[in-house]
C-alpha cells in the first residue's frame, strides 16, 4: 500500500493517488485450503499443485524454483525459508536503504522489477523465465501491486498465486504463509520458525498488559489534508490487537472502499483515545510532522506523549508479528489512562 497505498483499497478508491491505501504436495495430490491442515513439502521432481484463495488450481510439471514476489509475501516466505528471485513493490527507501516493507529480505541478492504504485517492468519479469508470481490481495482477486493495465500479459508469462488478506486475523494469515512455504520446499520446524513462533505466543499472551486494560487506542494515517482512521475489522493485525483484548477505536461511518473514515485535519478530535498509534511507513506523514497540525497537537494523548508507531504491513510471519507484539506491548506498559 503505498501513501497513497495505505493498502488498502479505500485509499485508491478516495484517489489519493497514494497507495497506502498457499500450499500443495507433490504426486498430483491437491493440498488443503487455507483453513484445513498442514500440508507436507512438495517434492522438487514431478506434477507441482496448489488452489490459491482465489479458488484458482495451480498445475506445474515440478515444483516452482523461481519465485517472484510482492514485498509483502516476499517478507513473510523469507522468513520462511524460500528465496524469491525478484520483488515487486516498496523495498527500497530513496536513500538506497531498505524499506522496513519488504522484511529480512537481502535486496541485494534478489532482482527489482518495481519499487512504487504503478511500476512493474514486464519486460525484466520475462526476462527472468519465472516459474511463479506470489502476491496478497486486498481485494477480490485483485494481486496487490499488479498493475490491471499489465495483468493479462503477467498472467502469461508464469503461474500466479493469490494470497487473500481480507476478512482474516494474523495468525491466520501466517499460517497461510506457512503453508505455501511448505509447498514451495521450506521447512517449518526449521530452529528460526520455531523459536520466532515461541516469541509470537508469548507476546501475544501477554497482550493487553495490565497497563494496557482500559486504555482506548486510536490507529490513523495521515496526509497533508486528510486523517484515516483505521478500521479494526479491515486489517489483520488490528482485528487480532481486538481479538486479544485491546480497546480500539471503531469509526463511525466507514468509507465505500472500507478499511478507513476519512476526517479532516479539523475534525483530529472526533474520537477520545489514551493512544495513538500512527503509520510507520513512509507514505504516511511522521508524528512530528503532524504536531504541526495545532488539531493533533491539542489532543490528550499527544500531550501526554502517548503516540507510538502502527507497522501498518508488516510481513505476516512468526519473526515479524513477535516484533511488533513485543514492542506494541513495551509501549503501552508506558502509557495511562487519560
Amino acid at each position: 500500500m503505498s501513501l497513497p497505498v495505505l493498502p488498502r483499497r479505500g485509499f485508491m478508491a478516495a484517489g489519493l493517488g497514494l497507495v497506502f491505501a498457499l500450499a500443495a504436495c507433490g504426486g498430483g495430490t491437491e493440498t488443503p485450503a487455507a483453513t484445513g491442515g498442514s500440508p507436507a513439502a512438495a517434492s522438487p521432481a514431478g506434477p507441482w499443485t496448489f488452489t490459491d484463495d482465489r479458488g484458482k488450481k495451480i498445475d506445474t510439471p515440478t515444483r516452482p524454483a523461481r519465485v517472484v514476489a510482492q514485498v509483502g509475501a516476499a517478507a513473510a516466505l523469507w522468513d520462511f525459508g524460500v528465496r524469491p528471485v525478484a520483488v515487486f513493490g516498496p523495498h527500497k527507501l530513496k536513500d538506497g536503504t531498505k524499506d522496513p516493507q519488504v522484511g529480512d529480505v537481502d535486496i541485494t541478492k534478489v532482482e527489482s522489477i518495481g519499487n512504487v504504485w504503478d511500476e512493474f517492468n514486464v519486460e525484466k519479469y520475462i526476462s527472468l523465465q519465472p516459474d511463479l508470481l506470489i502476491s496478497g490481495m486486498y481485494a477480490k482477486d485483485a494481486l496487490w501491486y499488479v498493475p490491471q493495465k499489465s495483468a493479462a500479459t503477467i498472467e502469461q508469462v508464469a503461474p500466479t498465486l493469490g494470497v487473500s488478506l481480507l476478512d482474516v486475523s494474523v495468525p491466520q494469515l501466517i499460517k497461510r504463509y506457512g503453508q505455501v512455504a511448505t509447498a514451495l520446499g521450506a521447512d517449518l520446524d526449521a530452529p528460526e520458525v520455531a523459536e520466532a513462533k515461541a516469541r509470537f505466543d508469548a507476546a501475544s499472551a501477554a497482550l493487553p498488559t495490565p497497563e494496557a486494560k482500559g486504555l482506548k487506542v486510536l490507529v490513523l494515517a495521515s496526509g497533508p489534508e486528510s486523517i484515516w482512521v483505521a478500521n479494526p475489522d479491515d486489517h489483520a493485525d488490528l482485528r487480532y490487537f481486538k481479538e486479544l483484548g485491546l480497546d480500539l477505536v471503531v469509526p463511525e461511518k466507514v468509507d465505500d472502499g472500507g478499511f478507513w473514515q476519512t476526517l479532516s485535519w479539523e475534525n483530529a478530535d472526533t474520537y477520545d483515545a489514551d493512544v495513538i498509534l500512527v503509520d510507520a511507513r513512509t507514505q504516511s506523514m511522521r508524528p512530528e510532522e503532524m504536531k504541526k497540525k495545532p488539531t493533533f497537537a491539542a489532543l490528550p494523548a499527544v500531550k501526554a506523549g502517548q503516540v507510538y508507531q502502527w507497522h501498518a504491513e508488516e510481513r505476516y510471519s512468526y519473526q515479524g508479528y513477535a516484533d511488533v507484539l513485543e514492542q506494541l506491548n513495551t509501549d503501552l506498559a508506558k502509557a495511562k489512562k487519560l
